[in-house]
C-alpha cells in the first residue's frame, strides 16, 4: 500500500478559504493584521484571544469591562508583569485601547480597534 500525500497547507490557501466563509472576521482579522508583525509574540495572542472571547461574550460591543484575574487566567498567564506588559504592548502596537482602572474595586475598560 503506498502512503499517501499529504497535502500540504498554505497560509494563502487558508487565507483564501477563509475569505469565502469568514464565520467570525474579528479573528480573522486580528491574524491578518498581525501575520507581519514581529512584535507580537505567543502571549500578546494568548491575550488578546481572552480579551475577544470576553468582548464576544459581551455581545460584540466596545468598549467592554475586564476584570483583570479572569483575563489573566484565561489567558494562562500567571504573571502580572507580563499581563501589564502585554496589555500596554497591544495598546502601543495599536490593537487595543486600554484604560486600567485606578481604583481596585472598578474594572478596567477596554476597546478592541479595528472591529
Amino acid at each position: 500500500m503506498a502512503p499517501r500525500a499529504v497535502e500540504k497547507t498554505t497560509w494563502f490557501a487558508v487565507k483564501f478559504k477563509l475569505k469565502n466563509m469568514d464565520l467570525f472576521p474579528a479573528l480573522t482579522g486580528f491574524y491578518e493584521a498581525i501575520e507581519d508583525d514581529p512584535r507580537i509574540g505567543t502571549t500578546h495572542i494568548s491575550l488578546y484571544m481572552a480579551l475577544l472571547q470576553q468582548w464576544n461574550i459581551n455581545g460584540g460591543k466596545n468598549p467592554f469591562t475586564i476584570v483583570r484575574i479572569n483575563i489573566m487566567r484565561a489567558a494562562k498567564i500567571n504573571a502580572r508583569y507580563t499581563y501589564n506588559k502585554c496589555m500596554n504592548n497591544l495598546q502601543e502596537f495599536g490593537y487595543i485601547k486600554y484604560m486600567p482602572s485606578t481604583n481596585a474595586f472598578n474594572n478596567s475598560t477596554v476597546f478592541l480597534k479595528g472591529l
